[in-house]
């Protein structure tokens, strides 16, 4: 695998995590508003500016993907999702404030282990 391919697989899976968080930081308040002023959430959600900017990332990321499995081997790149748990976790805690338990964390572990046993014993 290349710097060059390495790199764009990281963005993509860098970029889908962002998207999320940005997603659900977005439906949090889109939820708020909605709840607040009685409206359709629905069209709370469609006009909020962290979904919109959710859905932008979120593609950008789709489109590294697929630029990513045009150079790498799917049973290579596939596992490297698995680090896009962990910046999701990070994101949850630090960012949006959420609290994970012991559970949350021993399976992050689990994931990321597999993660490394995937990319050290490759053929």
């Amino acid at each position: 695998m290349t710097l060059l391919s390495t790199a764009l697989l990281l963005f993509a899976v860098s970029a889908a995590a962002v998207g999320q968080v940005m997603l659900k930081h977005g439906m949090h308040a889109a939820t708020a508003r909605a709840a607040a002023t009685r409206g359709s959430l629905a069209l709370t959600a469609v006009t909020s500016p962290w979904v919109l900017l959710g859905l932008v990332v979120f593609g950008l990321s789709a489109v590294a993907w697929l630029a990513t499995l045009s150079r790498v081997p799917l049973n290579i790149a596939y596992p490297f999702n698995a680090l896009g748990y962990v910046g999701i976790l990070a994101a949850s805690i630090l960012v949006l404030h959420e609290r994970a338990n012991i559970w949350t964390w021993a399976g992050t572990l689990l994931v990321v282990s597999g993660l490394i046993v995937i990319v050290v014993t490759r053929p």
